[in-house]
């Protein structure tokens, strides 16, 4: 049972990556729109914690690095917005 929650949270996870990437191809988002790195992270960490329970080395280090581009992708984003609010 226990298994069975912990692939769903990574279902979610992939779908969440892939959708994002889906609706970027599709012309729906922008890569550095908020809607893109939010899915991207949150799918990023969705997949990180199902990988507790199912550990991959290398599925690890490459959301590690999921969750590092989303941020920087968050952080600027609050800047671009914050310096066209000052403007």
């Amino acid at each position: 049972m226990i298994a069975l929650l912990f692939d769903i949270i990574g279902m979610a996870g992939t779908f969440l990556v892939v959708g994002s990437f889906f609706l970027l191809q599709l012309g729906k988002t922008s890569p550095t729109s908020l809607m893109y790195n939010i899915m991207n992270l949150t799918g990023a960490i969705l997949l990180l914690i199902s990988l507790c329970y199912n550990f991959n080395l290398a599925s690890f280090v490459i959301e590690i690095f999921w969750i590092a581009a989303s941020l920087i992708g968050l952080y600027k984003y609050a800047k671009n917005k914050s310096t066209l609010a000052a403007s």
